[in-house]
Formats: C-alpha cells, sequence, structure tokens
C-alpha cells in the first residue's frame, strides 16, 4: 500500500467517526428537543380564589341642596341661610370641621338660552350648593345620616341625584394584598395538585402566573353573585365589603 493510499484510507476513516459523531449529537439535541416540545404541552391552568370581608374605612356623605326665585339677592340669602343651618345640624351630630367640605355655589338663569316660543320655568334663578363629609368614622356618619328629618324640619330639601348618596369605602387593600395572593396562590396549586392526581401525574413548577385583579364589592355580593374581576372600589351603601381576587397559574405536569 502506497503512502498516498494509507493517507487516503485514515482520512476516511476520521471522516466517518466525525460524521458518526455528528448524527449521535444530533439525535440526542433532537430527542432533548423532543422531551422539552411534550413538557410544554403537559401542562394544567387552574384558578385561586379569595374573598375576604372587611369593614368600609371611609364615608363620603354629599349634602346637595338648592333655593329657587325670580329674586337672585333673595334666592342667594336663603342658601346662605340654609347652608348655615346644615353646618349646625353637622355640629351637632358630632361631625368635625375637618370633616367637611364646601363646594362652590352654581347659580342657573333659566332664561339665559331661552329662544322664545318655549315654556318658562316656574323661577328665573336656581342656586345650588353642595357640602361633602369625608370621615374615616363610618358609623358616626351613619348615625348622622338617619337624622336628616331634622334638616326638613327647617325647610331645607336635599336634593338626592342618582349616585350621590352616601356611599362607603374600603382603602386598606394594601394592607391584605401580599396575603390574599398568597393564599390565592396556594389554593391554585391545590385545585392543580387534585387534576394531577386524577390524571396519574404530578405538579411541576409554574409555567406563567397571572396575579389577577382585585375587585372591592357589596358585602352580600361575592363569588357565586359575580365575577368581576376589576379593580374596582365598591362605592355603595354596605358598610361592609367583599374583596376578591382570582388568580391564575399555569402549572407543568410530570410524570
Amino acid at each position: 500500500m502506497t503512502n498516498t493510499e494509507e493517507i487516503v484510507r485514515r482520512d476516511g476513516a476520521l471522516i466517518g467517526a466525525l460524521l458518526a459523531l455528528g448524527l449521535i449529537g444530533g439525535a440526542w439535541i433532537l430527542g432533548a428537543e423532543i422531551k422539552a416540545t411534550r413538557l410544554d404541552d403537559r401542562y394544567v391552568t387552574v384558578k385561586g380564589l379569595v374573598e375576604r370581608r372587611v369593614a368600609a374605612d371611609l364615608a363620603i356623605w354629599p349634602l346637595i341642596y338648592k333655593e329657587a326665585g325670580d329674586d337672585l339677592a333673595a334666592v342667594y340669602e336663603k342658601t346662605e341661610s340654609d347652608r348655615k343651618a346644615l353646618l349646625q345640624f353637622l355640629d351637632r351630630q358630632g361631625i368635625q370641621s375637618s370633616e367637611i367640605e364646601l363646594g362652590v355655589i352654581r347659580v342657573t338663569d333659566t332664561q339665559a338660552n331661552e329662544f322664545g316660543g318655549g315654556n318658562r320655568a316656574p323661577h328665573r334663578y336656581i342656586v345650588e350648593q353642595q357640602i361633602t363629609v369625608r370621615s374615616s368614622r363610618v358609623h358616626q356618619i351613619a348615625a348622622a345620616a338617619q337624622q336628616t328629618m331634622q334638616i326638613l324640619q327647617k325647610g331645607i330639601v336635599l336634593t338626592n341625584n342618582p349616585g350621590q348618596g352616601l356611599t362607603y369605602k374600603f382603602n386598606g387593600l394594601n394592607s391584605i394584598k401580599p396575603d390574599m395572593i398568597t393564599e390565592a396562590t396556594r389554593n391554585a396549586r391545590a385545585a392543580a395538585t387534585r387534576f394531577a392526581s386524577d390524571s396519574g401525574s404530578k405538579v411541576g413548577a409554574i409555567r406563567q402566573a397571572n396575579q389577577g385583579f382585585f375587585s372591592i364589592l357589596p358585602g352580600d355580593q361575592g363569588s357565586e353573585t359575580s365575577d368581576a374581576e376589576g379593580g374596582v372600589n365598591g362605592a355603595d351603601t354596605s358598610l361592609v365589603k367583599t374583596v376578591r381576587v382570582v388568580t391564575t397559574v399555569e402549572y407543568y405536569l410530570n410524570k
């Protein structure tokens, strides 16, 4: 055998060995990718629900009153008298001046935009003002609101516009968020564990998680009456609120 033939034979063997190693490596990589793909396909999506009943910690009480007449000076004077009477009423109910906000006085001239031919309003001028009470002493405000008959006895009629009555809110959400998220995640994993047990699998690592939104609902409205997951603060007449969060978690399933 010549030196040339020996070199060609040796190079051919080396190339063959390299090809074999390449095929083995490629097969291993392909197998790993298939395994990873199958792992990605084996997961379960579960939800964890947590609800807590909490007490409202803020009362907002708008008192809207108005007077009407054809003599603007006289109407304004009556409005001022109403304001003083209302402030005296609030003082007797133990409401502090720091909890009271005086709104601007609004004057409407019902004849200012008349173009003739229409029915005229019974009075030309309407003067309106709003006094707003904001207090963390919600029970104090609730008790005062039960005494509004005293206002009527003074000849003051409060305007009850839709959505502008006494409402209560809960502002302590940040203090309970961490514990509720932890509990919701724990509930989600428990649901995943039950599913995995029924399917002969085991719960693995988290594939994806969504904390979800917190909802603050009226006290008598919870998971059975609402599926809302918006971050709203239920501004309603309930002194008790239901705080609700739903987390969505995807877990890998292992054999």
